[in-house]
């Protein structure tokens, strides 16, 4: 597991180059993060590649002959049902993103995971770093199943199977909104740590950053906290390594809850130097950025160790 405080590059640096990518994993690298954080999808000839859905985002991505994607070419361009060749001739980057001014376009395009792990691996060795971690999401959803992606009993033995031939499954994280595929995992091999991403919604409390709460307040959201808790590691059947909710769910109950759970708490997704201080000064044990610039710098200034 990565030391001390776990910064995590989101879909590598995705607010400055085309998110996963080998070019943004790289960068992060570079930039200091301790966490490599990416999103992973099966192609049909059962090629894990890096990408946050099982299609082709129509403002980022574009066809091998330069047309742009549209709206009506995501259930027809699914990832599950192409072959991998397929999927690298489609450009993702060169358009940049609409929500990310920072981000330099670059043609890229989706990935291999064992590609992209390598890639990591050798720059790594190149800066004379510690190894650092990979924290990887299986983008799964029960009506994906068989159609826009594997089941999960073949994605967690692809995904798997694939980590271990790379000889990083000691330093992989494996995160999911679904916990069926952290299920399957964690029956598969225990020792591999997982992650329950959590969404705000379904009633949650979000916190906010104005005066600070009354005693009654505090405890309302202590109650909160805890319910909340209970029922997510109620629906996962288990307790994870680390928690890791939507940032605007974490209060000071919350990060207490987790933690008296034996959980690590690593919100998502980061992007602003005040939020970033807030959540340290509540003890969470990591971020996840699509800045790990900003991230570093707030680190540094904190004297937080990584």
């Amino acid at each position: 597991m990565p030391p001390i405080f776990d910064l995590q590059g989101h879909r590598g640096a995705r607010g400055l180059l085309p998110e996963n990518t080998i070019p943004a994993f790289l960068l992060a690298v570079e930039l200091g993060v301790t966490t490599v954080e990416l999103d992973v999808v099966v192609t049909r000839d059962r090629r894990l590649v890096a990408s946050h859905d099982p299609w082709f985002d129509p403002r980022i991505c574009s066809h091998p002959d330069g047309r742009l994607v549209t709206e009506a070419d995501r259930e027809r361009l699914a990832i599950y049902r192409l072959d991998y060749d397929d999927v690298a001739a489609f450009d993702c980057g060169r358009r940049g993103h609409p929500d990310f001014p920072r981000q330099r376009p670059l043609a890229v395009s989706k990935p291999l995971l064992s590609d992209a792990v390598r890639a990591v691996e050798a720059r790594v060795r190149e800066l004379g770093r510690p190894p650092v971690g990979y924290n990887i999401e299986t983008k799964s959803r029960p009506e994906w199943d068989g159609t826009l992606q594997a089941p999960p009993e073949e994605f967690v033995r692809l995904l798997y199977d694939e980590l271990a031939a790379l000889g990083v499954l000691a330093r992989t994280i494996v995160q999911s909104f679904d916990v069926r595929t952290l299920q399957v995992l964690r029956a598969l091999d225990p020792s591999v740590a997982t992650s329950l991403l959590v969404e705000a919604g379904e009633g949650a409390p979000v916190t906010d950053r104005g005066r600070a709460p009354s005693c009654a307040a505090n405890a309302d959201r202590a109650a909160a906290a805890a319910s909340h808790l209970a029922s997510d590691l109620a629906r996962l059947g288990f307790v994870p390594e680390i928690y890791s909710p939507d940032y605007r769910l974490v209060d000071e109950p919350l990060v207490a809850e987790a933690h008296a759970a034996g959980m690590r708490v690593i919100p998502w997704t980061v992007n602003d130097a005040e939020a970033m201080e807030r959540l340290i000064g509540l003890g969470v044990d990591g971020l996840i950025t699509d800045y790990p610039d900003l991230g570093v710098e707030v680190v540094a200034r904190l004297g937080l160790s990584v």
